[in-house]
Order: C-alpha cells, then structure tokens, then sequence
C-alpha cells in the first residue's frame, strides 16, 4: 500500500482541469453530486460518467456510458471513481486505455484496490485512494475554516 503525501495532493488538485466523475448522481443530495459541483465551483471541468445518465446533461455537462465514450478532444485528466471497489480494476483499465491525457486516478472515500492502483502507477499516473477531493481541497486549501473547523490535518486517528 503506497501512500500519498499533502504537497503531493496539493499538487494534484492545482494541475486537474478536466476530471471524470465515475459514478456521478443526478440526485443533489448525492454525495458524487455535490462533490463535482464544488470541483465546477472551483473552475474544474467535470463530465459525468454513469450509464443511467447518458446522453443527459448533469451540472450543465453531457453524460457518457463510460470513459471510453468520452470524445478524444475532451483532455481529461483526472479520474474521481465513485464506485466499489470491486468496480475499480475495469474502470481503471477503460481509462488507461482511452484517455490520453490521464494523470491521475482517484478513489473516494472506502474506495481502495491495490492491484488497480499499482497498474495505474506503472503507467504513469498518481494514484489517490480512501479520499475525497473536496475534503482534500478544503483541507489543503484553508476552507474548512469557512465551516467553523480549525484548518490543518484532519484525521479520525486518535
């Protein structure tokens, strides 16, 4: 199990423009929801990815069946996986083949497979697991503090 360190999420959350969101709700009350509206909030690009949803448009953004249905002219370079993670190796798989300019692979909260995020390493890409980006961001960022917690490492470790 590899782990990834602050600046190492600092920097992943500053270079992602275009993030893929595997699993994207339609509902708002969705924690998948309401997490890529705050990365759109933060001048993120966000395509939803849920078969249910395809060819609707979510967040003011058409949806697709999978990774592989994503145009090639959309540069997208992060993967949020909003899946279980028995659900991880294909998803994994779909987007080391079909998006070019991938860089990183994301797993949300309770979302890890050491397997899939070894391949996705070995092709070049920064793997974060059990985390959420939104957290992160707020975290790393000095948002929470807008929330009324103290800024600095949030953990559940005592």
């Amino acid at each position: 199990m590899t782990d990834i360190g602050d600046d190492q999420i600092r920097t992943i959350l500053q270079r992602a423009r275009v993030i893929a969101v595997v699993g994207l709700s339609a509902d708002p009350v969705r924690p998948s929801h309401y997490v890529a509206r705050y990365l759109q909030r933060r001048g993120k690009r966000v395509i939803p990815v849920n078969p249910r949803l395809a060819g609707q448009r979510v967040l003011g953004e058409p949806a697709y069946a999978d990774l592989a249905a994503i145009p090639a002219d959309l540069p997208v370079d992060m993967v949020d996986i909003f899946r279980q993670s028995d659900h991880v190796p294909p998803i994994v798989e779909e987007a080391l083949a079909s998006l070019p300019a991938l860089r990183t692979v994301w797993m949300q909260i309770g979302v890890r497979h050491e397997d899939a995020a070894a391949r996705a390493r070995a092709a070049g890409c920064d793997v974060v697991q059990d985390r959420c980006p939104k957290i992160e961001y707020q975290r790393l960022f000095g948002e929470l503090r807008m929330g009324g917690f103290a800024t600095g490492i949030v953990s559940s470790r005592l």
